[in-house]
């Protein structure tokens, strides 16, 4: 399980891929529509694929997952074009959809089936920590490899780790049987749609997880921003943010422990995000790393009260309509962070964004107890 996901997500196009696009003679708007692909691609697929996922074999899904990126990788190494990115980030959408929500419900599924259900915090808490230590890993190898050999290089190590992954794939367990398989897909998904509907508890954890990854996932992306905001020299912002990751991969490994402080956890890292954000200053940072571990690390334990509420029949597709929303909830940060850097700096945008996370801890707060 951490094998896949390290090899997922050791890809060391991942922080160069917007240079080799803009090298090739893509505009920043012509960039711009290359993502905007990518997320209808991940829209359109994410629900569909979850219902895929209880229908078929989740494995064979998790293996289809990465030959499909690391086959949109290759367009970008050999034929680099704008069709070919193309294409490739339709491909890497498809990808990412197969993944989630296959993989929850699978690791759930199986520690179920052992009696120990009770790990599934912590295990898909570490897997995510091995996915960003594997960002880190590759991050900090991009820069040799391309000024070694380029970004045909760069490409090639890639696609291998996707293929890589999708071997380690076949190797995750699976012991749903035949007869568990093939439900009628319309079945599957009216199903999962009605669980939602008729279990408050059901919507209210989904809200909370879709805010949460959301959120999260969304200012993770201007974090260098933020790094750069506080007037450290440029050589200095990867360093800022490498402190930011390894908040986060500290949170994810110590997914699992002291769950009933979920709610004022939470609410302190709201406040550690404004302070630290707000304070305009490198050291801020540490504040800002702190905040984002305890979110990742809330985030596992929301996404566990999620798997404890849903049957394993729809497991994969309520699942997935947490993804959507946190998709959802991703795109209206993207906007409104876009809307309110016309008037203000990542420093005060991030103190502002702590506020779903404090309301979301009250919300938690609120919550019956297990």
């Amino acid at each position: 399980m951490y094998a896949y996901a390290f090899l997922e997500d050791f890809v060391l196009l991942y922080p160069v891929y917007a240079v080799l696009f803009a090298k090739s003679g893509m505009s920043a708007a012509a960039i711009s529509s290359l993502f905007v692909i990518w997320s209808v691609t991940s829209f359109a697929l994410e629900i569909p694929t979850g219902v895929w996922a209880d229908v078929f074999s989740r494995r064979s899904l998790l293996t289809i997952a990465p030959i499909l990126t690391g086959a949109g990788f290759a367009l970008w190494t050999l034929v680099p074009s704008y069709p070919a990115f193309a294409l490739g980030f339709v491909l890497w959408g498809a990808g990412g959809a197969l993944r989630s929500g296959t993989l929850q419900a699978l690791v759930y599924e199986e520690l179920a089936r052992c009696g120990a259900s009770g790990a599934y915090p912590r295990v898909i808490g570490r897997t995510h920590a091995m996915g960003m230590l594997a960002v880190m890993a590759a991050t900090g190898l991009a820069g040799p490899v391309l000024a070694a050999g380029g970004y045909r290089v760069v490409g090639i190590a890639s696609v291998a780790a996707c293929l890589l992954c999708a071997s380690a794939a076949r190797s995750l367990p699976d012991s749903r049987g035949r007869a568990e398989r093939g439900p009628a897909y319309r079945k599957v998904f009216r199903d999962g749609l009605a669980e939602v509907r008729r279990m408050p508890a059901v919507r209210r954890s989904l809200l909370i997880v879709a805010v949460l990854m959301g959120t999260a996932g969304a200012l993770d992306e201007y974090v260098p921003l933020l790094a750069r905001s506080t007037g450290a020299r440029p050589s200095a912002v990867p360093l800022l943010v490498l402190v930011v990751t390894a908040g986060m991969t500290v949170g994810g490994w110590l997914a699992g422990r002291g769950a009933r402080w979920a709610a004022p956890a939470l609410a302190v890292a709201a406040c550690c995000l404004a302070l630290g954000a707000g304070s305009g200053q490198a050291a801020g940072l540490v504040l800002v790393a702190l905040a984002f571990g305890v979110l990742e690390w809330a985030m596992s334990g929301a996404d566990a009260r999620l798997q404890e509420q849903i049957d394993d029949e729809s497991r994969a597709t309520v699942t997935s309509v947490a993804g959507f929303g946190s998709e959802v909830v991703a795109v209206l940060t993207y906007s409104a962070y876009a809307l309110g850097s016309t008037w203000a700096g990542p420093g005060p945008l991030f103190a502002l964004s702590a506020v779903p996370f404090l309301l979301t801890a009250l919300v938690m707060g609120r919550m019956p107890a297990d």
